[in-house]
């Protein structure tokens, strides 16, 4: 699965690396270097424009056709609440879809044949247990404690994570309402290669850039097509390295949760979250994010 992420470059940043046509994104939202479920992320999607150019927060046309396609940035809540939900509380669960089954559940498949999204990523979090162990207590205490790894780009570059996204209508409101419209995502994983796979047995569906045009093109919707693009995840140039369990607790926060440390240090699990050791790895383009201004009011 994929639990925890980090998503840090800076809004100008994404426009540039995902070749955004136009930007939805009211303001821009925190460098984040702890991503769980139900927090503001960014999403790159494909759509028409909004009717009469409505603001972002409001329901795009989806009519076949349309003259205005076109690459959008968006901030979108991690956890999928689908059109039918009787309320958004069940995201929290839909945080991840496997591809092997993407194209059947009904919680995804309408989704998997109209809205794709890319979730822009410097790199996500996996926990391994040591050999041995008899614990499988994740919060870094105890014998048989996990160690969190952070998984990146060895380049340096973003992720595209494979997603889906959906629009659920809050009926409580009236359509004018800037909650009116909530738009939520989840992330599509697969199983990790051997290299990988030793830390834990699946991970986020990363799709390269030659792809990016397919998977987002919302007049794509053969399920089998659709699939092809879902290749396996293999010599993809992902590395890791161990990092501070400071990253177990949602409530630590920074550049210092992706720094590697060496085996045996793992760090605090709470507090400032410093790592008792760091490597000299000059930081990426992630840890030199700016504090933005608070998330978009999709939600």
């Amino acid at each position: 699965m994929c639990g925890r992420y980090a998503s840090a470059r800076k809004r100008i940043e994404l426009l540039e690396e995902f070749r955004v046509e136009r930007d939805r994104v009211a303001e821009p939202l925190r460098p984040d270097y702890n991503v769980a479920p139900t927090k503001a992320v960014y999403a790159v999607v494909t759509r028409p424009a909004s009717p009469s150019e409505a603001p972002p927060d409001s329901p795009p046309a989806e009519a076949a056709g349309s003259a205005d396609v076109a690459r959008e940035l968006r901030v979108v809540r991690w956890g999928l609440v689908p059109f039918w939900a009787k309320d958004p509380t069940i995201g929290s669960r839909l945080i991840n879809a496997r591809a092997e089954t993407v194209a059947s559940k009904p919680a995804f498949r309408r989704a998997f044949t109209r809205r794709r999204c890319l979730l822009p990523a410097d790199g996500y979090y996996e926990w391994q247990r040591p050999d041995g162990s008899e614990s499988d207590t994740p919060d870094g205490k105890g014998k048989g404690a996990k160690q969190p790894y952070f998984i990146f780009r060895e380049d340096g570059g973003p992720l595209a994570f494979a997603g889906l996204y959906e629009l659920w209508r809050d009926s409580s409101v009236p359509d004018d309402h800037e909650r009116a419209w909530l738009w939520t995502a989840t992330i599509i994983t697969t199983s990790a290669p051997d290299e990988l796979g030793r830390i834990h047995e699946r991970m986020p569906m990363v799709i390269q850039p030659d792809r990016w045009q397919d998977w987002l093109d919302p007049a794509a919707n053969d399920p089998a097509d659709l699939i092809a693009l879902l290749a396996p995840a293999a010599s993809i140039g992902l590395t890791s390295y161990p990092v501070s369990t400071a990253v177990n607790s949602v409530r630590n926060n920074g550049p210092e949760l992706i720094e590697r440390i060496e085996p045996g240090l793992a760090g605090p699990d709470s507090g400032s979250g410093a790592p008792s050791a760091r490597s000299s790895r000059s930081r990426s383009a992630a840890a030199q994010g700016i504090s933005g201004s608070a998330p978009d009011k999709l939600f």
